[in-house]
């Protein structure tokens, strides 16, 4: 018995060691670094993935498109029907054409790239860290489960506090049986309506990060309620919404008023579907997608509502198409593209900056 309670005292002075060496620093896939090494950052993205829980059968009389080559005449059927193309769903698939968009992204003046692949759609840390170290960019890797869809039997059956333990032991230990560390808790997955599993998950997810003073990033159900809802949820479990990034905001609220209602909760509000384009959105058809150009505006909105140090950007590249090598925009598609309009619709550069490098460096540093 004392050699139990000796091991165990061990083990929580281990640990304590562990977070406290994290304070002020931003862990990586290849180790802390301090937070003014990260430059331009993308806080949502997908270097490798698999994507196949979320296949949604073609329209009628197309199905035969779904298990054709990736070619230039199928290109804007893929556009519009991302999630209706078998192999366009394995991103897992295209290890040497991301190599080439990170060096691109790199040149573009990219720092970091926040990887949010979690557990259930085939987070792959020994790639994040390949990637990484052959590129220069880095790459931040994400703890923790996506939506109920892909919970495991065994994920399903855990308690909270097991969770936690899982949660906090990819940041601090390293996940899927190696020795590299998330550096932040996401993106934990959502549906609309919130399932139990995934309720337990988000209460699990705030008692890590009370833990450990981490970033978290969350994946908001299709439905403007489904941020309010996880916000009072992780608030309740004592989480930090300070430290915490809502996804898809631009899929998510279109009401400006009601947007404005949840930015006052203290969350960073992201915008992270830039270069996403769809006539007909598959995953909730009565949504419009926004243009980027509505996107740029909503963003500016948000700057002169006094949101400036809330915002931040991404692409959320998950699928082939979004790839260059298949016709798409890329990683580099704000910086390149997205960052010159934004000058030209008045957000000043002092103003990108803070979407690019303040607001996600002040988020991704450990407390």
């Amino acid at each position: 018995m004392l050699c139990d309670v000796q091991g165990h005292i061990h083990f929580l002075r281990i640990k304590i060691r562990k977070m406290v060496s994290l304070k002020g620093k931003v862990q990586t896939v290849l180790g802390l670094i301090e937070p003014s090494q990260l430059g331009f950052t993308m806080t949502h993205e997908h270097l490798t993935m698999n994507y196949s829980c979320c296949y949604y059968p073609p329209p009628s009389g197309q199905e035969a498109l779904s298990d054709q080559p990736i070619e230039m005449k199928n290109l804007f059927w893929l556009k519009q029907n991302p999630y209706s193309h078998k192999e366009n769903l394995l991103l897992c698939q295209e290890t040497d054409a991301v190599r080439e968009e990170l060096l691109r992204y790199k040149a573009a003046g990219g720092g970091t790239i926040v990887e949010n692949t979690t557990t259930g759609i085939k987070r792959d840390l020994k790639m994040l860290k390949q990637l990484s170290e052959e590129t220069g960019v880095h790459v931040i890797a994400g703890a923790g489960f996506y939506v109920d869809a892909t919970h495991s039997t065994e994920t399903r059956a855990m308690s909270v506090e097991q969770l936690t333990e899982v949660i906090v032991n990819e940041v601090i230990n390293g996940a899927d049986g190696t020795n590299i560390k998330c550096g932040v808790i996401g993106e934990i997955g959502c549906s609309w309506p919130l399932t139990e599993s995934e309720n337990k998950v988000l209460q699990a997810t705030a008692h890590a990060q009370s833990q450990l003073g981490c970033p978290v990033i969350i994946h908001p159900g299709r439905h403007s309620d489904s941020p309010f809802q996880i916000i009072r949820i992780m608030q309740e479990a004592g989480a930090d919404i300070s430290k915490t990034v809502m996804s898809h905001m631009d899929r998510t609220i279109f009401d400006e008023k009601k947007l404005l209602e949840f930015a006052k909760l203290g969350c960073y509000l992201e915008y992270d579907l830039f270069g996403t384009e769809f006539i007909f959105y598959q995953m909730n058809p009565e949504i419009d997608m926004p243009s980027d150009n509505e996107r740029i505006l909503r963003v500016r909105m948000l700057i002169d509502e006094g949101y400036e140090d809330k915002v931040v950007v991404a692409h959320d590249i998950h699928t082939k198409n979004r790839l260059k090598k298949y016709g798409g925009h890329g990683y580099s598609h704000i910086l390149e593209n997205i960052v010159p309009k934004m000058l030209v619709r008045g957000i000043s550069q002092n103003k990108i900056d803070k979407l690019l490098i303040e607001n996600p460096k002040q988020w991704l540093t450990f407390k």
